[in-house]
């Protein structure tokens, strides 16, 4: 360890921000391809992206080492479908072997989730967030464009079979769709060990008449949930957006994203960074700030951390989502939500 990791490391604040926020989480794109086409995301398909020129390995162990330097403990793998990569396997072993990463998470579709989710497992994925916008085949075959529920679900009890203590699964919140289904949800998770995420939806350069007509707020659910006797719990330091609620009489637990909400961003923890390299201080700023020309030696580690360093000072305080202003975010495929 040379005298600037050493300096970096003994200080109280690795990586914070001009607001006094620190971030000991990464949320790292490892493609901006994805195989569904959720009406909320992809309605039309994935048709322009760049699969084929994402990170390398190589590059994106010395991404991971400088965020870890910088006190970063865990990473998230996200896309796209970040299981789209032939070397999914190999990227989670290495992440996993960096010193000072804790925990390797991954948000997948749950493409083929049933045959190939003990493979991750074995690689070293320590969290799993899988989307289930439906627990109605027919309306998670029209949300996704695919009649895949049966195996995402099978998945999930494979993985829980293997030793996975908990599941956190993701629905993105509409109108009319799936807002009327917290029942189904609630029996669903009330014996199994699932953190049942509602997002709301997101407006974003392409889906704004789909945002008019499908939003509704966090709140709608929040209020139900105070009404039946849930309590909203302390989130963790490196835990993501959500804020998350239990039960007593229940084993999963219920969690809110609500971007459109007043201090939404007060907490953020969390950094991404594209397929491509570059470092997006928001999801949706204007755009990022390309760290790739400082991945392609390890001697260069020092100069990468002092720049990440120095684009994090321009993160601000918060989005303005709430303005109708999404920056350069066409969907959240191209950035990993």
């Amino acid at each position: 360890m040379n005298s600037l990791q050493q300096s970096i490391q003994g200080s109280r604040e690795l990586l914070q921000d001009s607001q006094g926020r620190s971030f000991p989480y990464l949320r790292l794109s490892l493609t901006d391809l994805c195989n569904f086409s959720c009406n909320y995301c992809l309605p039309d398909g994935c048709g322009e992206h760049h699969h084929k020129s994402t990170l390398s390995l190589e590059e994106i162990t010395r991404l991971v080492s400088a965020f870890a330097v910088l006190g970063v403990e865990k990473i998230r793998l996200t896309g796209g479908e970040p299981t789209l990569r032939s070397d999914f396997r190999d990227i989670v072993r290495v992440i996993k072997s960096v010193p000072g990463i804790r925990r390797v998470a991954m948000t997948t579709n749950g493409y083929k989730m049933d045959r190939r989710v003990e493979s991750w497992l074995d690689a070293g994925v320590d969290n799993i967030n899988v989307s289930v916008d439906s627990l109605d085949p027919r309306a998670f075959e029209l949300i996704t464009g695919h009649n895949r529920l049966q195996e995402i679900l099978g998945g999930m009890d494979k993985a829980f079979a293997k030793g996975l203590p908990e599941i956190k699964v993701n629905a993105v919140l509409m109108r009319g769709v799936n807002d009327v289904q917290l029942q189904d949800y609630l029996d669903w998770i009330k014996h199994k060990p699932i953190t049942m995420r509602f997002i709301e939806l997101m407006q974003t350069g392409d889906n704004g008449a789909f945002f008019d007509k499908y939003h509704v707020p966090g709140q709608a659910i929040r209020d139900q949930l105070l009404e039946r006797g849930w309590v909203r719990m302390t989130r963790m330091k490196d835990a993501g957006p959500a804020h998350e609620y239990c039960h007593p009489d229940y084993v999963g637990r219920i969690g809110l994203i609500t971007p459109y909400s007043k201090d939404f961003c007060k907490d953020c923890n969390r950094l991404r960074v594209t397929s491509q390299g570059h470092l997006q201080l928001c999801l949706f700023a204007d755009g990022g700030h390309d760290l790739r020309h400082l991945l392609q030696s390890d001697d260069q580690q020092e100069e990468l951390i002092a720049e990440i360093q120095k684009v994090l000072r321009l993160k601000v305080d918060g989005h303005f989502l709430d303005q109708g202003y999404t920056g350069n975010t066409a969907s959240l495929a191209q950035i990993g939500g």
